[in-house]
């Protein structure tokens, strides 16, 4: 009896340990129940259509309950490291709306003096935009804006001639800030800021850089060549170990606007006014993107394939090694709701395991890009809509979910972010 007795409470015990634990598990999650989240942009474009941030489900491809205000006219979005702060953009008010999202809400909104297309978030606490068009006394319009996200509100406007893009190293001491029709690229130093000394430099020596990958005391540089005014597209070594910092060997591309590092491999997208044939493609379309593999250890390409063409600024790696390549302002093809042959829009995916190319039928800009660590899936958002692609077979995903590849939201999607680890 005595041993029964004591099983009992034991088990009774362990039960009330059990209903804790879920309990505590039930409260740590967020307003909408779910922990496999991913937030789209909304803009409105029906009556019916409320702007804002849509929740969707990432576990089955659902609309999740509830939503997120984010302005009126809510476009692209960035993520803190650690994803509990995220920034959208509202074209409509080039105001930044930023949103908690672990409680997914908005808890504040800062005004940017111009418009941007391009913002850093290294930390929780603060952000970087870039503005081409901010107005600084004394100076050319262009700047980088520091913003306060805990407190709401501009700390700092960092003259830098018509920023364009602005990125940051990881620990959040060091950006780099890329401007139209340039041939350098600046350094900015925030935590010089207010201390007499310079907090920008600037470094020449490039061919209309776009952009930037880190990677210890070097950044590789894509420089954008002719693409934009420039003179070769190319990869391009910054060295931030000399004072100052100075830019060093390069090896030509084909173009150069936006890239994905995966280990010492660069992938390279853009066009090539020289080399812009879709040669070994069956399309109507009369020119042709490219997508160069740069092997970074010895500076030299590896690889080449013919890609859409278009202004190519959306890039992102599925799990199983698909490369999907946006950008906007393409050829497009067809109509992808009257199919009667070729249909062909703003999409590559590239497959780094053999090299092959696959073009979606579907019409539209790309503009945003979500991969899973956890699914073979690719949230894309192009045309305004939302599609959800089957990495291992490149199509539209079909379950018992989503049975046409595409998230029905009545809104204009722009961009699309994961919010959790998954």
């Amino acid at each position: 009896m005595k041993k029964s007795a004591l099983l009992y409470a034991v088990l009774v015990i362990a039960l009330l340990g059990l209903v804790s634990c879920n309990a505590g598990a039930h409260l740590t999650k967020p307003p909408s129940g779910l922990t496999e989240r991913v937030l789209a942009s909304q803009s409105a474009a029906t009556p019916s259509a409320s702007p804002g941030l849509v929740i969707v489900n990432g576990f089955n491809d659902t609309i999740g309950r509830g939503g997120i205000s984010a302005g009126s006219s809510p476009t692209f979005m960035e993520t803190s490291p650690e994803r509990a702060t995220l920034l959208a953009f509202d074209s409509a008010t080039n105001k930044v709306e930023v949103v908690s999202t672990t409680k997914e809400t908005l808890t504040g909104s800062i005004q940017l003096p111009g418009p941007t297309t391009s913002i850093a978030v290294p930390q929780s606490g603060v952000g970087y935009a870039a503005v081409p068009t901010a107005s600084l006394n004394g100076s050319s319009p262009g700047a980088v804006v520091e913003m306060n996200l805990t407190s709401g509100g501009v700390t700092a406007t960092i003259s830098v001639p018509k920023a364009q893009t602005v990125i940051s190293n990881s620990s959040a001491t060091q950006l780099l800030v890329f401007s139209n029709d340039s041939d350098a690229v600046t350094v900015v130093s925030p935590l010089l800021l207010n201390t007499g000394s310079p907090v920008t430099v600037s470094v020449p020596g490039f061919d209309r850089p776009v952009y930037g990958f880190y990677s210890g005391s070097s950044v590789y540089i894509l420089n954008c060549g002719a693409e934009c005014g420039g003179t070769q597209a190319s990869v391009q070594i910054l060295n931030l170990a000399t004072t100052p910092p100075t830019a060093g060997a390069l090896v030509p591309v084909d173009g150069a606007t936006i890239g994905f590092l995966s280990g010492s491999t660069l992938y390279v997208a853009g066009n090539s006014p020289a080399n812009s044939l879709c040669t070994g493609e069956t399309t109507a379309a009369k020119t042709c993107g490219r997508l160069d593999t740069v092997d970074l250890g010895s500076m030299t390409v590896t690889g080449s394939a013919v890609i859409t063409d278009g202004y190519h600024n959306r890039i992102d790696m599925g799990l199983n090694g698909q490369l999907f390549i946006g950008s906007h302002t393409c050829t497009n093809v067809g109509n992808v709701n009257n199919v009667t042959g070729e249909v062909r829009g703003c999409l590559s995916i590239y497959n780094t395991n053999n090299g092959s190319v696959v073009i979606p039928p579907d019409n539209g800009d790309v503009t945003g890009l979500q991969s899973f660590t956890s699914r073979y899936v690719e949230y894309v958002a192009e045309g305004g809509n939302l599609r959800v692609y089957d990495t291992t077979k490149d199509v539209l995903l079909q379950n018992s979910f989503i049975s046409t590849g595409t998230i029905t939201i009545t809104g204009v999607i722009t961009d699309v972010k994961a919010v959790d680890f998954f």
